[in-house]
């Protein structure tokens, strides 16, 4: 009797054991998953070029999935969308814009978890993610496809939950910029556009860059200013542009420019004087200004259209002035589009430069020793088209570096 008590209890005992080991086992796993749901995502990168609104899609469905193990993820949040922008240049273009409409369509249509608000101050404030996304060109003069990067940041840890990127190809895309960065009379690449380029190739896990998310309170007044400027609502556009420049985040090329623009449109000249001046100052203060001075095609004369060149003269005045106020010594530096030979458009682009110099001198003597000139061809072609219109019209500015008088 006692002999087959002892069994029972032995094997009910082993019974046991093996039930808790099972349970044990099975918590084992429930804790794996758990844990690699929690682990920091892996960015996306597509090697496949297909056209742009294909690329789009995947990209756009890449970056998702890798929001599937996040918590916040299980039910619908909120995430607005920084305009999209060409990587080289930090202009809108139509091609731009075409990406974050394909890209906006598919989290509507394949992913029901996210609620895209417009891209206003009091969304920004609310909304739980920031979508930032560009476009970017192989470097000018070599063919290949572009490159799609998406980045997801976490608005209030400012760290990027998910990347993705893919190739697209080049065949049909429109790189046109939209009429403001057209008429912008500078390339309105500065700390803040070069931070959202970075924000977008950000690895999960990181933080998006810091001069980005320190001036973002400001970007949706500058998207909006920018929009009513693209449809020719010029005195409504300064009265944004203003606005977004009164603020602390409004410390930006993007605003002056607008404020300039707008004025000119407007037929206030001393107002856009003004706002030129201010360009000026802050490029002056961060060591670079490429300036759209336009020229006849082969040759040193300025652009015929008075529309285009009738502001030049002030324009020199204002970098003249204020170079000489500074005391600033400045490389005065020609480029030209990619058409023609290397030989004729390295002295092409040098004659160009000392035009430039040469104006800036006879508005000021003392900067005869304080510039210098030269020439660099289409060796740094932002676009690289050779098209000679509006698509390529960066390629053929004069940039201004400040460099170390003694240098």
């Amino acid at each position: 009797m006692t002999m087959t008590i002892t069994t029972a209890t032995t094997s009910a005992t082993t019974a046991a054991k093996r039930r808790l080991r099972g349970v044990l086992a099975s918590a084992a796993v429930s804790l794996a998953v758990t844990l690699a749901g929690c682990a920091t995502p892996q960015a996306s990168r597509s090697t496949t070029a297909l056209p742009l609104d294909q690329a789009a899609v995947q990209a756009t469905d890449a970056l998702m999935a890798q929001t599937t193990g996040m918590a916040g993820f299980l039910s619908k949040r909120s995430l607005v969308l920084d305009p999209m922008i060409d990587a080289g240049t930090g202009q809108q273009t139509v091609a731009t814009q075409t990406l974050q409409r394909r890209v906006a369509d598919r989290l509507a249509a394949g992913h029901d978890t996210v609620q895209i608000l417009p891209f206003r101050q009091d969304n920004l404030a609310k909304a739980a993610y920031l979508l930032t996304g560009t476009l970017s060109r192989q470097p000018a003069g070599v063919a290949g496809p572009l490159t799609i990067r998406l980045a997801l940041t976490d608005v209030r840890s400012g760290s990027v939950v998910a990347q993705a990127s893919a190739l697209a190809l080049t065949q049909g895309v429109d790189a046109t910029p939209l009429a403001y960065d057209q008429d912008s009379p500078v390339l309105a690449q500065d700390r803040v556009i070069d931070g959202y380029v970075r924000t977008t190739a950000t690895p999960p896990g990181q933080r998006a860059d810091a001069q980005y998310l320190g001036h973002l309170a400001a970007a949706p007044v500058i998207d909006e200013a920018t929009t009513l400027y693209n449809a020719a609502r010029y005195q409504e556009a300064f009265t944004q542009y203003n606005a977004a420049g009164a603020s602390p985040a409004g410390d930006q090329l993007r605003v002056l420019s607008g404020i300039y623009l707008s004025a000119v449109k407007l037929d206030r000249t001393a107002e856009a004087e003004q706002a030129f001046a201010k360009i000026v100052d802050y490029g002056i203060r961060n060591k670079q200004l490429g300036v759209k001075f336009l020229f006849n095609p082969g040759g040193t004369a300025f652009w015929s259209d008075p529309k285009v060149s009738g502001p030049y003269a002030m324009w020199l005045r204002q970098i003249a002035g204020l170079s000489t106020q500074a005391g600033a010594c400045l490389d005065v530096i020609g480029h030209t589009s990619r058409t023609g030979s290397e030989p004729v458009n390295d002295a092409l682009s040098l004659q160009r430069a000392n035009v430039v110099r040469q104006r800036l001198v006879a508005e000021s003597a003392v900067l005869g020793e304080r510039t210098r000139a030269s020439g660099k061809g289409f060796r740094e072609n932002i676009i690289g088209s050779g098209t000679d219109n509006a698509v390529d019209a960066l390629d053929r500015r004069v940039e201004f570096r400040i460099v170390g008088c003694g240098a």
